[in-house]
């Protein structure tokens, strides 16, 4: 297969045993229900295996749709699913997974999600400090606060569940370039990124004038806890995004996102990037 016949959304590309394992919102299955998620495997990032079922939610599983941008991290030996999902009568939240394998199969971690039990949440990504201390940076959506907000929270070392309270990092509506669609500001899934000088950046998606987008903001003292600041520059600019960075095993830095933002014609693709005065740009 290569990324022409792969239909996800909010790609996450993990590198692990010399091997490409490719994540993503199922498209048939993202906007009616949801039933699990898949992997593509690759050793050269053009040929990619057949789709492997990683997690299909049980009987007694507590949501139902909305299954969204699952991100497999490995840590401390064991890999781990953060994705999204939703019900009837629960808040959309992410929830962790865990596995002894990239290829699954993937088991309930956390006891539901850890986000905010009241809060319309979505797209968690798994952050570790300089410290080693875990933190899930997460977006608190736009359908429950109008101005989208990207929000973190200390995890327990064992990553099963959040410790502390959840704070806000920024709002939508603070980049320069972010614009209002109909009465709200969208985030979308972030990911962090620490540049050789020790910088802290996160990429994460947001609306231009021009489309869906993916843009670039920094935290003034290196640290998940500091003021964010936002380049005026983006780092993909029309119809497409979520996306994500990973270094190839060739030692290219590679920024994998989704183009059309558009259902059922959305499809992976990938960009070089490169840091440029301490920020990132696609070669």
């Amino acid at each position: 297969m290569t990324f022409s016949d792969i239909n996800i959304r909010d790609p996450f590309v993990l590198t692990d045993n010399g091997k490409y394992y490719l994540y993503g919102t199922r498209g048939a299955e993202a906007w009616v229900g949801g039933s699990g998620f898949d992997v593509y495997v690759s050793s050269d990032l053009e040929n990619w295996s057949e789709p492997h079922e990683i997690f299909r939610k049980s009987e007694n599983f507590w949501a139902d749709r909305n299954f969204w941008a699952p991100e497999v991290h490995k840590y401390k030996d064991k890999y781990y699913l953060l994705a999204s999902f939703k019900s009837d009568d629960r808040c959309r939240g992410t929830q962790i997974l865990i596995a002894d394998s990239p290829l699954g199969p993937f088991i309930e971690h956390s006891d539901g999600p850890v986000t905010p039990e009241d809060w319309e949440c979505l797209d968690g990504t798994l952050y570790v400090d300089k410290n080693g201390s875990p933190y899930m940076v997460f977006c608190h959506e736009w359908t429950q606060v109008h101005d989208g907000q990207m929000c973190a929270l200390k995890l327990s070392d064992d990553l099963s569940r959040a410790e502390g309270e959840a704070f806000v990092l920024f709002s939508a509506s603070q980049p320069s370039w972010s614009r209002k669609g109909h009465d709200h500001y969208v985030t979308d899934g972030p990911f962090m990124y620490r540049t050789q000088s020790g910088r802290l950046l996160m990429i994460w998606s947001s609306f231009t004038d021009e489309g869906y987008c993916e843009a670039i903001s920094y935290s003034d003292n290196g640290e998940i806890t500091g003021n964010w600041l936002h380049e005026d520059e983006l780092l993909f600019k029309k119809d497409g995004g979520h996306g994500m960075l990973f270094n190839s095993y060739d030692g290219e830095l590679n920024f994998i996102f989704h183009t059309p933002n558009e259902n059922p014609l959305e499809r992976p693709c990938i960009r070089l990037v490169e840091e440029k005065r301490d920020t990132l740009c696609v070669k």
